[in-house]
């Protein structure tokens, strides 16, 4: 990380409270509320993810924040402060803004479109520049290769990140998003969002995120809100909740009958209690293996290395003398590490036909072993606090995909 980088988090502007307090919106000549006496607080540095069907009122309850749309009553807070008691532009110029289409200038370099807002607020030219270099490093853009081009010369998924960097130019304590990954193709979707999930974990910034995808707001949400035809809340709560008590039908139904499988990717191995397996080395004593059989929650050793690396599992032939010999019933794959989200240890375990796999710690060794029976066990009880997608992310180096397009 380098010190312009590091200067500028040192700089960065709190994250604020958002609430909205029994708002409403009614558009003239219209019957039905688009948005109904709608209730919810978003806390300081977390990300709150708008979804439910089109038509719900999602991106009209995040236009509100910044008075794109007036509220028909009822109001909202930043920090306390209504939104009411300050100027449109001036509102504007401190919430971060970025959306689906991009919106970025054509006829502006990258650079700026990022200095857009920084430029009305009256930075001088130097700190501008060292801003602009700072976001483009942070969302992972080489500014030397960048800061010139147009936004023709880049992909969309480039385009889509200068515009999460042109959202944070003026350091926001609070950044809407509206549909901002919906326009990119699969692949490079999942990157952003990993991407932006990693961001987040570094700015903490208060994130109004709007989606219609329902495994999005539970891959990127600390808490989701749907709302339902009208603009009705029907519930708002953490993703492991949502998954595991939907409020009634409409939520159960909105979230998907694989419900409970969608909560394997909120956890990671180590969140699950794991079975004890008999770790064996060649030569031991066949009758110490024995004891060890009557101690284990699996009946069937695992042959491991001296640093406990596991080989593969024994078959009863290895046992027939006083010592245990090397003869596999199978090898040890898959092998599973303690980091593994649990969604993809389980997809590991199906592709492999197989029951059980030995999870392993940093270093290779033996840390239990994980089961069909396990996660089933798991899918069946109530939710703990389980990390968000930024959480899963952070500091796990095999999640950092290359953006580049």
């Amino acid at each position: 990380m380098n010190s312009a980088l590091d200067h500028g988090q040192a700089r960065n502007q709190a994250a604020a409270d958002l609430e909205f307090r029994e708002v409403t919106k009614r558009y003239p000549g219209q019957q039905d509320a688009a948005i109904e006496r709608l209730s919810l607080t978003v806390n300081a540095g977390e990300i709150c993810v708008l979804v439910g069907p089109s038509g719900c009122g999602k991106t009209t309850a995040m236009r509100l924040v910044n008075r794109m749309i007036e509220p028909t009553d009822g109001d909202i807070l930043i920090d306390g402060a209504s939104v009411k008691g300050r100027t449109r532009a001036d509102l504007r110029r401190h919430i971060g803004y970025a959306i689906q289409q991009i919106g970025l200038f054509p006829h502006l370099t990258v650079g700026d479109n990022i200095a857009t807002v920084p430029s009305l607020l009256g930075w001088d030219k130097q700190r501008i520049a060292s801003r602009v270099e700072e976001l483009l490093e942070l969302v992972s853009l080489d500014p030397q290769d960048t800061r010139d081009r147009y936004p023709a010369q880049l992909s969309g998924g480039q385009r889509q990140r200068v515009g999460v960097a042109r959202a944070l130019a003026a350091d926001p304590p609070l950044l809407l998003m509206d549909e901002p990954f919906g326009a990119i193709d699969p692949i490079n979707r999942e990157r952003l969002q990993n991407e932006f999930l990693r961001l987040q974990g570094q700015i903490r910034k208060t994130i109004v995120f709007v989606t219609h995808d329902i495994d999005e707001a539970i891959k990127v949400g600390d808490r989701i809100a749907v709302l339902k035809k009208g603009g009705k809340l029907a519930q708002y709560a953490t993703p492991a909740e949502l998954l595991t008590f939907p409020a009634d039908k409409f939520v159960e139904d909105f979230v998907g009958a694989d419900r409970a499988l969608k909560r394997l990717a909120l956890q990671r191995v180590r969140d699950i209690d794991l079975w004890k397996a008999p770790e064996v080395r060649v030569g031991e004593a066949s009758s110490d293996v024995r004891r060890k059989l009557a101690d284990a929650d699996l009946q069937i050793p695992l042959l491991v290395d001296d640093r406990r690396r596991p080989l593969g599992w024994l078959s009863e032939r290895a046992l027939a003398g006083e010592r245990v010999e090397r003869d596999l019933r199978s090898t040890a794959e898959p092998v599973v590490e303690l980091d593994d989200i649990l969604r993809d240890a389980l997809a590991d375990l199906l592709s492999h036909a197989t029951q059980y796999a030995p999870v392993t710690d940093e270093k290779g060794a033996v840390a239990g072993i994980l089961s069909l029976e396990v996660i089933g066990r798991f899918l069946h009880e109530p939710p703990t606090d389980s990390p968000t997608g930024a959480d899963l992310l952070d500091d796990d180096p095999r999640s950092r995909a290359d953006l580049g397009e």
